[in-house]
């Protein structure tokens, strides 16, 4: 009898633990398990450089981990999978689900022509605690409100399912006629600017194990209030473990709830929830990474600056700790959320820079680029969207160094030429006294900017822009 086969279709669930849909793959004789990067429907949103560098090392690591039996393939997946069943006793595929509109949208099509042809077609979901259309108000409308949506909606609602463990004896198959090599994807640049995210990540299933292991370690007990110190390692830096599937939110939500039940936990739950919170929102809001949920922001008078906005993205805008944070991400692929809230309301409120640019600055550098929290957290920042941040509060940047860096440890890590000031004017070096600056070889202007904005007169002048749009709907 020819034993009958089945696809596991990896997408963001680049792991073995905790697959569900490589789980229910594992009971056929045989699983093809393959990876397909689909660069031409992702259109606007294939993948930004330092997630392709993140892919590259983590399909490495994938693949290893499978006895080197991941089939890997680039292209137009249905035309792939229709290549494949044309040469193997595939009875079945099975991939996880992906929430991005044009995946959800390529998916159904897949699936119906899947069918059509006697093939069964099977997805699961492997990524989220809630599935997005499960958790609604008692209307059946979507909660907009973080709060409602998470303490009504989500813990109201069925338990997240139990993780599950990693298929045994399972006999992997190899495509060893239509798949190409790793290399041939070109994920990695050609400049080899990702030498310097290196050292900062352990890419992989096993990393992601080991670097929450760290955070249960050292961080947690500490989380609710640590996770506002970007010098501190009190964050868990597993978000994009969690983007690509090395980790499930199920493992996470389990093994911290197994610890006990403390402010802490409860803590790190509830930002688990936010990521919910932002699936949710993309799931209703389709548009959401490019319209703003709030329809009176359309008329908001945004600046078109080509100077500033490069100031910003390159860390030149001489306010420290601003600059510190587009830094970090540039060399790590990564930035605090402490500091992501700080940079994001300097470029849409003091910049009034459209925060289109900061979500498309984000999507090419942010190791963790994922289309939900992107979307959410730069509409939310802008005020713009669901439960957003109101209009007035705008981040003082040299406050916010001043109470979450207050030693200058993150500052002087990231901004080395402006390192030997003391504490009282390494926040604000333009207000330093001229002798001081002499004293420690720094030239504003030269060695290091000079302010790219004055801090009080955009705030000013932000707050005018947002008191325009009210009084227009008035």
């Amino acid at each position: 009898m020819t034993k009958q086969i089945a696809i596991h279709w990896f997408r963001q669930d680049l792991r073995l633990s905790d697959n569900p849909a490589l789980y229910e793959a594992s009971a056929y004789d045989s699983v093809l398990p393959i990876y397909i990067l689909d660069d031409d429907n992702a259109d606007d949103y294939a993948m930004g450089g330092a997630s392709r560098w993140w892919l590259h090392q983590s399909l490495a690591s994938l693949n290893a981990s499978l006895g080197g039996r991941l089939s890997i393939y680039s292209g137009n997946p249905m035309d792939i999978l229709e290549d494949i069943i044309s040469r193997f006793n595939v009875k079945a595929v099975f991939w996880n689900r992906c929430y991005e509109p044009w995946r959800m949208h390529r998916d159904a099509l897949i699936k119906k022509q899947l069918t059509t042809k006697d093939i069964e077609a099977n997805s699961l979901n492997g990524s989220l605690l809630w599935e997005p259309w499960t958790i609604k108000k008692g209307d059946g409308t979507p909660y907009k409100v973080f709060t409602p949506f998470y303490r009504k909606g989500c813990l109201g609602s069925v338990p997240p399912r139990k993780p599950l463990p990693a298929p045994e004896k399972t006999h992997y198959l190899k495509d060893k006629q239509g798949c190409v090599e790793l290399g041939t994807l070109k994920l990695l640049p050609d400049i080899h600017w990702d030498s310097e995210l290196e050292p900062h990540w352990q890419v992989g299933e096993a990393g992601a194990y080991d670097r929450f292991q760290q955070f249960l370690d050292e961080g947690l007990f500490h989380y609710k209030d640590g996770r506002n110190f970007p010098s501190r390692q009190h964050v868990s830096r597993i978000s994009p473990y969690l983007h690509f599937g090395e980790i499930s939110a199920n493992q996470l939500w389990y093994e911290v709830k197994g610890i006990g039940d403390d402010q802490h936990i409860e803590h790190f739950c509830s930002e688990l929830g936010w990521r919910e919170f932002s699936y949710s929102q993309l799931y209703h809001n389709p548009d959401l990474p490019t319209k703003n949920l709030q329809p009176k922001f359309d008329a908001f008078p945004w600046q078109q600056d080509s100077d500033l906005l490069r100031a910003w993205q390159t860390g030149q805008t001489g306010v420290p700790m601003v600059d510190a944070g587009m830094r970090e991400l540039w060399q790590t692929g990564y930035m605090h959320n402490r500091v992501r809230m700080i940079v994001g309301s300097f470029l849409v409120k003091n910049l009034r820079l459209h925060w289109h640019h900061g979500e498309r600055w984000f999507w090419d550098t942010l190791i963790d680029a994922d289309l939900a929290n992107n979307s959410a957290s730069w509409q939310w920042i802008a005020g713009c969207g669901a439960d957003a941040a109101p209009y007035f509060r705008i981040f003082n940047p040299v406050t916010q160094g001043q109470k979450f860096d207050p030693e200058g440890d993150y500052i002087r890590k990231y901004i080395p030429e402006i390192a030997s000031l003391p504490n009282k004017n390494l926040f604000s070096p333009w207000e330093a006294p001229e002798p001081l600056l002499n004293e420690n070889g720094i030239r504003l202007g030269s060695t290091y900017p000079k302010p790219i904005v004055d801090l009080k007169q955009s705030r000013n002048a932000a707050l005018e822009a947002f008191k325009s749009l009210k009084q227009n709907q008035s």
